[in-house]
């Protein structure tokens, strides 16, 4: 595939910093059937880029049946923490983005907001289960890395997948499902922020939460929920930007609630019933 030409329809701002979410125009867009080098992601952090998969689900299982912690300390003298000032999600009124390449959004604006929207989107296409094939997850390589580091991370990923994550999810070799579960592999973005922008370069910090796991009965690895944040270095190449490299981070997690947890045949049917989003700054 080559990169959608439409652009994003002239420069993208927003006098607020504002940050609204805009759903795809149908169902299929973003679910359709989670990561460091200098040149790329490298093998070891792979298992990363699928969403965290063996050590984290034993980590949230573990803290999910034991005993809660609290919310996070307040400062000494009893006064919240402070931080970074937020910026609230609320709509623009400006279409965060007019092109589409396949399934991932394109043409973003070669603005801070832009750079911030391709981040969270990026950061969907990377933790999708989508990854787990090789064509389709050949296509999202092409289309969201920087052309200098594709050919590179291709040959790791490809090795990665062969071995490693797909059984690490409990996938069979050549990635199908097992007869009889549903396969669950999203990422969320909770929010974005820039730690860098100047000009071409940019680096993005995406907070997110993943589903992760197999559903149906008798499977070992039921679906998860986790907390990370993912750290994105773009490029602007011109047309577009394009992410050069990608790490990832636990947290921030806040404390699980207590709502019931769902059946399989209800997880599945949520997470195939259920269209994706593409997400603007």
């Amino acid at each position: 595939m080559s990169t959608s030409d439409d652009g994003y329809g002239g420069d993208y701002t927003s006098p607020t910093g504002q940050t609204r979410t805009r759903l795809p125009e149908n169902e299929g867009d973003s679910y359709g059937s989670g990561r460091r080098s200098r040149s790329g992601l490298s093998s070891r952090n792979l298992i990363a880029v699928v969403g965290v998969v063996v050590l984290l689900i034993a980590a949230i299982a573990f803290a999910n049946r034991g005993s809660s912690t609290g919310p996070a300390a307040d400062t000494a003298d009893g006064a919240p923490g402070k931080g970074p000032a937020a910026r609230p999600t609320a709509p623009t009124g400006t279409d965060p983005v007019t092109g589409r390449n396949g399934t991932i959004a394109a043409g973003f604006a070669k603005t801070e907001q832009g750079a911030q929207s391709a981040a969270a989107n990026y950061a969907v296409a990377l933790g999708s289960s989508d990854m787990f094939d090789d064509q389709k997850r050949h296509r999202i390589v092409s289309t969201i890395m920087a052309p200098s580091v594709v050919g590179t991370l291709q040959k790791d990923l490809d090795h990665a997948y062969a071995t490693d994550a797909r059984k690490a999810v409990g996938l069979k070799p050549d990635g199908s499902t097992p007869a009889g579960l549903t396969f669950i592999s999203r990422t969320i973005p909770i929010g974005t922020k820039s730690t860098a922008y100047a000009g071409d370069e940019a680096t993005v910090d995406v907070w997110c939460t993943g589903l992760l796991g197999m559903a149906g009965t008798g499977s070992t690895r039921p679906v998860t929920t986790t907390w990370f944040t993912i750290t994105m270095k773009l490029t602007w190449t011109g047309k577009d930007w394009k992410a050069v490299s990608q790490t990832q981070k636990n947290g921030p997690a806040p404390v699980s609630g207590d709502v019931p947890a769902s059946g399989a045949k209800e997880i599945a049917g949520a997470v195939e019933g259920f269209g994706g989003f593409t997400y603007a700054r």
